[in-house]
This record gives structure tokens, sequence and C-alpha cells, in this order.
């Protein structure tokens, strides 16, 4: 590559990386973090706000992702209820939270766990545009995640795995292939940074990926993933750490325990009060505490919190 070549290269990621850390939370704003299960079990959300907390960005992060949920409004036949989607809540959400930046993490459930389907890829991208359309609509600045990888070695060692000539696929019978589904729908998603509506594409399957495959060096058997599904803390540090630096945080260092657990305990505290008091469609869902009620509690975790980081 010639030198004019890579200079223009290195400007290109320059403006890019400017764009998204302009676009980024700023003090006072809210984030809403949208997403399936692994983004209500809530362990990359509270790692994002305890690093907001360390410095200092004063931004308002609410957690509320709905376990089951899609972006492409499907389910698989064996599922045992049909599975949420995302848009029965969205503009119920917008209107309550009032955001002014919001991420979205959809994929792992769309392809409801088959082979490779142009049908439900297409019903993938519609709703994921749809999806764009209307937080643009509430003047929200969006960034899309990429789906997180599926695992197959666990499910492959418990011999859950199922063949593209199988006669059933589903969240506990899973197709062999399925991580290339998942990274024709991460493609896809990359396509969209710069369009219209979308403030930035930040690709968190990549560092897993990554990740996982260093580790397997020395350990063929490392997982993130007991199912290949729902990631652990490993995975969910790599998914906050990648989001933080695309919002111009250099080299995020993970928050202490004790300090994350405090963090943890308002998001989930305002988490499920939220899902209750907007509502959402799906069965087998703990109730939350009255909105009123959640918010004075978690205003004074909040003095909690900020004692312990030596803040009023």
């Amino acid at each position: 590559m010639k030198l004019k070549e890579r200079c223009a290269t290195a400007l290109l990621l320059f403006l890019a990386l400017s764009w998204a850390q302009a676009q980024s939370p700023k003090k006072g704003e809210t984030l809403l973090i949208l997403g399936d299960s692994n983004t209500y079990a809530g362990n990359y959300v509270s790692m994002i706000e305890a690093s907001f907390f360390k410095e200092g960005r004063g931004v308002e992060v609410l957690g509320i992702g709905l376990p089951s949920e899609t972006a492409c409004g499907l389910s698989e036949p064996a599922h045992p209820f049909p599975r949420p989607n995302v848009h029965e809540r969205l503009e119920r959400t917008l209107k309550a939270i009032k955001p002014d930046v919001v991420t979205a993490c959809y994929g792992m459930n769309d392809g409801i766990y088959h082979p490779f389907s142009e049908t439900r890829f297409e019903a993938y991208k519609e709703g994921i545009r749809s999806l764009i359309s209307k937080v643009d609509n509430q003047g929200a600045r969006l960034y899309l995640l990429t789906p997180p990888p599926f695992d197959p070695v666990p499910m492959k060692n418990s011999g859950k795995l199922v063949p593209a000539n199988g006669k059933e696929f589903a969240w506990f019978a899973i197709y062999e292939d399925y991580d290339e589904v998942l990274a024709r729908y991460s493609e896809w998603i990359l396509s969209l940074e710069g369009e219209s509506g979308v403030a930035g594409v930040i690709d968190v399957r990549k560092p897993m990926l990554e990740f996982v495959k260093e580790q397997r060096k020395s350990n063929p058997q490392f997982t993130v993933s007991k199912d290949g599904v729902h990631f652990d803390e490993h995975a969910h540090w790599i998914l906050a750490k990648t989001v933080l630096k695309a919002w111009g945080e250099a080299d995020p260092v993970r928050p202490e325990d004790a300090f994350l657990k405090k963090v943890d305990q308002r998001q989930t505290l305002l988490r499920d009060s939220w899902l209750e008091h907007i509502g959402h469609k799906r069965p087998m869902k703990k109730k939350g505490k009255p909105i009123g009620d959640a918010k004075r509690e978690a205003a004074n975790l909040m003095k909690e919190i900020q004692k312990q980081i030596g803040r009023p």
C-alpha cells in the first residue's frame, strides 16, 4: 500500500472513531440498552454503567433486555411459548424512557436455531430496519451491536447439536453450524454503518471469537458459554469493553467485584420495574416493583455507589 493510501485509510479510521465518540452518551443523557436474555442477564450493562461512574460521565444507564426476545417476530415451533418481539414493546419503551442513546443487540434468537433461510433473514432485516426507524423517530442516537457468536462445543459435548437434515430445531436442539447463520446476520449488521438513523455499529462478535480462539490454544474445550448461547462474565466483559472502546475509553479496566455488585443490584431493580411498568408478552417472568418504589430504592443505592467512588 502506498503512503497516500495508508494516510487516506488512517484518516478514514480516525474520522469514523471521532464520529462514534461524538455520538456516544454524554453527561446528563440517558442510555437505553435493549436485547434478549444476554442483555437481561445484565452483566455487560452493569459493567458499562460502573465504568461510566468511575469516569464521572453522569449518564443514566437502563438495561431493559427481555429473555427469548427477537427483532424478527419469528419463533420456532418447539418453543414453549411464542417468542416476544421487541416491536411489541419498543414504542412504549421509547416513549416512557425518552432515551438520548440506544443500543440494540439482536440476532442470537432471530435465526431461531435453524439452518440459514432467506425468508428468516429477510424477517430479521425488516425487524432491524423497523427498529432503526422507530428509534430515529424518537430522536435518539442508535448503536447496533453485532450478534454474539454461538459456540457449538458445549452442545456437541452433550450431544444436543442437530445436523442440517434434522427434523426439529430449537434452543435445546440447535443446528450444528448455527454460528454460520449468525455470521451472515452479523455481516449484514456491519454493512449498516453510516446508514441514516444509525449512529454506529459495534462489532462485539469478533473480539469474543478471538478471545475463545486464543484460550483454546491451551485448552481445546474452553468456552465462555455452558450452552453455547448464554455467555459468562468473561464474554460480558469483552462485550462491555468493546462498547466502551467504541465510545472513547482507550483502555477500559474491569470494575471491582464489590463495586460491580452494587451497580448490578441497582440495574436489576430498575430493569424488572421498568419491564413491569411498560409491559411485555413474555410469560414466566418475575414481576418488578412499582416504578415509584423502584426509583426511590435506586436513588438510595446511587448514594451508596457514589460513596464507594468518593463522590458526594
